[in-house]
This record gives C-alpha cells, sequence and structure tokens, in this order.
C-alpha cells in the first residue's frame, strides 16, 4: 500500500506516526486519511469530465462506507450518493448531499423508504432504481398519494458474467438485480404503471471489485441498446460501480486506471448511444470502493502467540465482526507490522471471534511480534466498519480521521461491550 511508509523503523500513514496514534487510542481502530479521500473522489470525476463524458455525476455508494463525517467531505467535493435504505438516505441528507443528486438502488425498497425518499425534496430524489414491475406499480402508488411525479430508473440486467467473486456479481439474470430487456420494454405499453411516474433514465451495475473491463462494455453496449429502444427522452445512463482496487500486488498490473476506464465509458456511448441518437443524455457512476478503499486502514494490537506444532498463531484483537471482508470473501488485504523488521516467520493473523474463519492472513511472513506489538489491515476504508456487527457482544471499533491539517479527529467513538443491551 502506498499510502503506507517507514521513516526511521516506524510505519506512517498519510504522514501520521501509527504508533503513536495507537498508544493513544484504544485499539482496534479504523484510520482515514481526508487527503487520500479527496485525492480518489477528484480523480474519478475530473477522469470524467477530462475524458469528455456529458456532464457527470459521481453518487458514492454509501453502502461501503456510510461515516457522516466522510461523506461530509465527499458532499463539499460535490458528491451525489447512491442508497440501498431509507437510513442510508438520512445519513447521505444529514452529511449535506442534495436529494436531487441520490440513486436509490436495492430490490427491497419499502412503501416507507419510497415515501420518505418521494418528500425528501419538492422533486423527490434524483432517482428511483428500479428493480422489478411490482416496484414500479408501488412507486406509482405512493406517488400518487402525494401527488408527485415520480422520477424512475429501470435497473437493466443486462445478462452478463464479470470476473469477480460470486457472491458480489450482480449482471446475469440468476441474480437478483435489476431486469430483463423484455421486462422494461414491456411495462412502457402498460399506462397504470406511469401515472404518476416518469421514465427519466436507465441503469446498469454488473459487480464491485471490477478489474476486467470486458463484461463492463458488454454491459454498456446493452444499456445503450435498450435505451435507444426505449425511445423515451432519457436524461442520463448510469453506468453503476465496481471498478476495483489492487488488494494483492498481484492484482497491480491488472488494474484499470481512471483514464483507461472513463476512455473505455466514453466511447463505447459515444458509438453505442451518440452517434444514433440526438439525445445527449448525462452520465451517472456509483463508485464506492474505488473512492474509499485506499483512504482507510485497520490498525490492532497483538493480544499473544500461540505455536500448534508448525503452526504459529499472532492472536490480534480486531475480528472478523470488525472487518470480514477475508472471512466472508477469502479477500486478501495485506498486513503491514508498525515496527519494521525483517520479515521471515510464517504466521497465521487471528482475531478473538469464536469461528474458525476469523483470520485475516494465513503463513505470512512477519518478523518477530510480541503481545503490545501493533499490526495494520490495509484498504479497509471500503466495506469495513459498514459490514461490521457486534458479534460475540463485542463492541464496534473506534473510527478516526486524520484532517487536511494533519490533526487526528475522533469520527465515530468506540463503543464498550459494557455499552450493549
Amino acid at each position: 500500500m502506498k499510502e503506507l511508509d517507514y521513516k526511521n523503523k516506524k510505519l506512517f500513514f498519510n504522514h501520521s506516526d501509527i504508533s503513536e496514534l495507537a498508544k493513544k487510542n484504544k485499539t482496534p481502530f479504523f484510520l482515514y486519511s481526508e487527503e487520500i479521500l479527496t485525492k480518489n473522489y477528484s480523480d474519478f470525476f475530473y477522469g470524467a469530465v477530462n475524458s469528455g463524458l456529458i456532464n457527470p455525476l459521481v453518487c458514492f455508494a454509501l453502502k461501503s462506507n456510510p461515516n457522516k463525517e466522510l461523506l461530509h467531505i465527499l458532499a463539499s467535493l460535490g458528491s451525489g450518493a447512491d442508497i440501498v435504505s431509507g437510513g442510508e438516505l438520512k445519513r447521505a441528507m444529514e452529511a449535506g448531499i442534495s436529494p436531487e443528486k441520490i440513486v436509490f438502488s436495492g430490490v427491497g425498497k419499502t412503501e416507507e423508504e419510497i415515501i420518505f425518499a418521494l418528500k425528501a425534496s419538492k422533486t423527490g430524489i434524483f432517482s428511483f432504481n428500479v428493480e422489478s414491475i411490482e416496484e414500479l406499480e408501488l412507486i406509482n402508488q405512493c406517488a400518487k398519494k402525494l401527488k408527485k411525479k415520480a422520477r424512475i430508473c429501470f435497473r437493466l440486467n443486462p445478462v452478463v458474467q464479470p470476473k469477480t467473486h460470486k457472491y458480489i456479481s450482480t449482471g446475469n439474470k440468476t441474480h437478483k438485480f435489476g431486469l430483463l430487456e423484455a421486462d422494461i420494454l414491456d411495462s412502457l405499453h402498460h399506462k397504470k404503471y406511469w401515472t404518476h411516474s416518469r421514465l427519466v433514465g436507465l441503469s446498469v451495475h454488473i459487480g464491485s471489485q471490477l478489474l476486467d473491463l470486458k463484461a463492463t462494455k458488454k454491459a454498456i453496449i446493452k444499456l445503450c441498446d435498450v435505451a435507444l429502444s426505449t425511445k423515451a427522452p432519457l436524461e442520463f445512463l448510469d453506468v453503476g460501480g465496481g471498478l476495483g482496487v489492487d488488494y494483492h500486488p498481484d492484482e497491480t498490473q491488472k488494474l484499470p486506471s481512471i483514464s483507461e476506464y472513463m476512455s473505455l465509458v466514453n466511447e463505447t456511448l459515444n458509438k453505442s448511444f451518440y452517434a444514433k441518437s440526438e439525445l445527449r443524455p448525462r452520465v451517472v457512476f456509483e463508485p464506492g470502493r474505488r473512492i474509499v478503499a485506499k483512504a482507510g486502514i485497520f490498525v490492532m494490537k497483538v493480544l499473544r502467540n500461540k505455536i500448534s506444532e508448525n503452526n504459529h498463531f499472532v492472536i490480534v484483537d480486531g475480528g472478523m465482526n470488525d472487518f470480514m471482508r477475508p472471512s466472508l470473501y477469502g479477500a486478501f488485504h495485506d498486513l503491514v507490522p508498525v515496527k519494521e523488521g525483517k520479515s521471515e516467520n510464517p504466521c497465521h493473523i487471528v482475531g478473538p471471534i469464536c469461528e474458525t474463519s476469523d483470520c485475516f492472513g494465513s503463513n505470512r511472513l512477519m518478523p518477530i511480534l510480541n503481545t503490545g506489538d501493533f499490526l495494520v489491515l490495509c484498504d479497509t476504508g471500503a466495506y469495513g466498519y459498514s459490514m461490521g456487527s457486534n458479534y460475540n457482544l463485542r463492541g464496534r471499533p473506534l473510527e478516526l480521521l486524520i484532517g487536511k491539517n494533519k490533526k487526528i479527529k475522533v469520527i465515530n467513538k468506540a463503543q464498550s461491550y459494557l455499552e450493549l443491551s
């Protein structure tokens, strides 16, 4: 992780001494950088602008990290939000994100959530990304009750299979997400769905941690074909999110740059839509991981060592309840000792949770780690705290932010198990 570096054998993150922070704050904790977060968002947004994409709107995916302070930073940069619940909608607006920049995805929107979104402003939210015909019908009914016009964007299921983990692949007909082309086009002929709704866009999202853009291109081509077939005056085309990051060193060469990704989006839209239509809809993105993953790390303390014949376990105070990607997906995250040393000792880095899967890395080469030493789990800004839990009745960890002035700010207090009811 290039955001980490050693100085005099001490590890720094965005110029902050991690060992000093770990001595002053109870571990485990998440540590974020405002500077890195700002750069990642700006690189993404201006990458879209510089590629010639029309009036791009970047809607940050709250599911990746809903911390209000981080969202406030993104809001100040002009970010919108991609949300999947009423709670995320409330959080986005509390952080200063305008409802007119919020897209509402997800297959299970409730009537209560739909009404909340319709009441969010005079015109409601930017769009409901509709994922079933019954949902469309419910939104129309809710809008009728409120005497409003709902802004509808169909989420297309393009029937493609991206190269990613099966649990985060969302673009095939066996997945619960999106609507097939035939269902979208058929719905346009039924006036009962449209008395208080208006089709303003079409979206596609095929999965997360995408490193190969072949399926992305296919999905955007399909999006354009269906958009043209609707013959509707669409305001925008939403190409989703999912652009990956290089968690593992082997992924660095595979990782598409922002400019490569934006060029592909621009060229595909130009060839498959703009060249065939007089319409010039704006382009919407829904990134999460690419914006926030590398803006955060997770700091843990070594509790003890345990030797079981040729297995050396280093037991740390962070667990899968704090950060569950390795346990859930078998995902790789680099582990870096805070005190520099020669890494020659193969270790299993494990947490205190009563699950065998509570393991952050197996047979990782480490220097000798003693009780009280600190370890960093890298690239944990996305899907860390947001996927955490109180499993084993453990309190949730502290969240800290390195501000642009390099001052450290508490952005979420640690939760003691004594507070749990």
